[in-house]
């Protein structure tokens, strides 16, 4: 007897399906992975900038340095007098400070990139905390992440609320100041 069978059986057929979707999903949790990976490399790079970004304004308004530290974890309550922008009405140095933070904590919480009223610019619920001893100023900046990790969590830690996903980028430079 022979046996000259043509074309594919369904079990055949149902086999390669199950491997095409298990690919398929491979694939797709990949993808997924991918996107978290690149979100928390752009909320890196956002602490990066706006970390730097609050020293070279402190190093321009050196005389006001030990005004500069706090804690910011939200936008001030009111918008300052002069925002320095205008070059007819020079504005003094407690008032480029004023300027300065109040710029600085709108990019820090995304003010500065709105959409529907909701602002999705900054970082992810952020506090910023900047301590300033003699000439030694410290910025730290935390935010929320996507993905937990075992050494996010510090209870000693004073800026920002201890989380898991907690995540950290500090800066520690020397500033003279012209006082």
């Amino acid at each position: 007897m022979q046996n000259n069978e043509k074309g594919l059986s369904l079990i055949e057929v149902l086999v390669s399906l199950v491997i095409l979707v298990i690919g398929l999903i491979g694939v797709f949790n990949l993808h997924l992975i991918s996107k978290q990976g690149s979100f928390e490399s752009f909320q890196q790079t956002q602490a990066s900038y706006l970390a730097h970004d609050i020293i070279n304004r402190m190093k321009a308004n050196s005389s006001q340095l030990p005004s500069y530290e706090g804690e910011y974890s939200s936008m001030p309550t009111s918008t300052p007098n002069n925002l320095c922008n205008d070059v007819s009405d020079p504005c003094t140095a407690v008032e480029m400070r004023m300027a300065n933070l109040y710029q600085w904590q709108k990019a820090l919480t995304g003010q500065y990139e709105i959409d529907d009223k909701t602002p999705i610019g900054g970082l992810d619920e952020p506090t910023a905390c900047i301590t300033v001893k003699d000439e030694k100023v410290e910025v730290k900046i935390t935010w929320k992440a996507i993905r937990e990790t075992t050494d996010a969590k510090d209870a000693n830690e004073k800026c920002g609320t201890a989380s898991k996903k907690r995540r950290f980028y500090v800066v520690t430079t020397f500033i003279r100041s012209n006082v």
